[in-house]
């Protein structure tokens, strides 16, 4: 089979297509004939060399490759042979998911509703948990002034839809007019582009002064600036990320003089928990098939092309979610 090698550490060119052996299912797991993978920003920095250490002790060459599509096309042993057939939605075990087989663990498997495109599923699958559980995360009722930074990003796009159905009042922050025309068709109340000089000012004069509640997936400067906009006494800043290469730096007194809440939320306190994060993509799932949100592609790459979907990512002119296809 064709699967994209990395055989060191570098720049996206370090992806190389390669014939490797069909993958055989272990114990436990299934394979699958995979139709759909989508690219996750970490793997940019897996790639790169600057977070090596997650892949723990598995060696080069690898595979990178976690959130998959497919058809189950073998069971291992312990494992439900009627499952194979099936349209499913995997996680690997971490690496593997750029090929055209790819072995994934049984209890990762979510079956895609008839009628979901596998792309759309994609889209919609881990980080369509994270935008969730961010939503709980925040607290959010209706009428909450929302700050979503990043928000055509592939954890932003799903993020605006599902905060516009708890009643809030959302304001979309990203770069460029493309990306701001898509938050805008998304639903967001008002757009802002934070490239601009008084962005700010920008939010403050939309949001009719302070806002309750900032989604931070950027840090550094920006983080900060969001931070200035908190209402007093009832804001809070939920931070899932540091896109800009600097987390945010917010000292306790900060906090305790404005009475300011900060929160720390990672994609590993959902999937930690495989039954809570099997519901949270059920759910976001269903409001898809139903017409009630919807995935945003903004880019797909051939298999071959791997290199260039990764430079794609890196460049931060993507929207949504960026995928390859076998």
């Amino acid at each position: 089979m064709r699967a994209v090698l990395l055989k060191e550490f570098g720049p996206p060119d370090r992806l190389v297509l390669a014939e490797v052996p069909n993958p055989r299912p272990a114990p436990g797991e299934v394979v699958i004939r995979v139709a759909v993978v989508g690219i996750q920003f970490m793997e940019t920095q897996l790639r790169s060399g600057t977070m090596r250490g997650a892949l723990g002790d598995a060696p080069l060459p690898v595979v990178l490759g976690k959130e998959i599509a497919g058809e189950v096309v073998a069971a291992g042993a312990g494992v439900d042979p009627t499952l194979v057939g099936s349209r499913v939605l995997a996680t690997t075990a971490g690496t593997g998911g750029y090929a055209e087989l790819a072995p994934a663990p049984v209890e990762s498997l979510i079956p895609v509703p008839s009628g979901l495109d596998l792309r759309d599923a994609v889209a919609l699958y881990r980080y369509g948990a994270t935008a969730q559980g961010l939503v709980d995360a925040g607290r959010v009722t209706a009428g909450d002034r929302v700050l979503v930074q990043a928000a055509a990003g592939a954890v932003g796009t799903i993020l605006v839809q599902l905060l516009k159905r708890t009643g809030a009042h959302v304001i979309g922050a990203a770069r460029g007019e493309h990306k701001l025309a898509l938050v805008k068709e998304l639903g967001a109340d008002q757009v802002v582009d934070y490239a601009t000089a008084d962005w700010t000012g920008h939010v403050r004069q939309v949001a009719r002064g302070a806002v309750e509640v900032v989604y931070d997936h950027v840090g550094g400067q920006l983080g900060r600036e969001s931070f200035a906009l908190l209402a007093t006494g009832s804001g809070r800043q939920i931070v899932y990320g540091f896109s800009s290469g600097q987390p945010l730096d917010v000292k306790p007194m900060e906090l305790f003089g404005r009475g300011l809440t900060l929160t720390g939320f990672s994609a590993g306190l959902i999937w930690n928990r495989p039954a809570y994060a099997r519901d949270l993509v059920t759910e976001i799932l269903e409001l898809a098939v139903a017409g009630e949100i919807k995935a945003v592609v903004g880019q797909s790459f051939p298999l071959e092309q791997a290199a260039e979907a990764h430079a794609a990512v890196e460049s931060r002119g993507t929207v949504g979610k960026t995928l390859l296809i076998p």
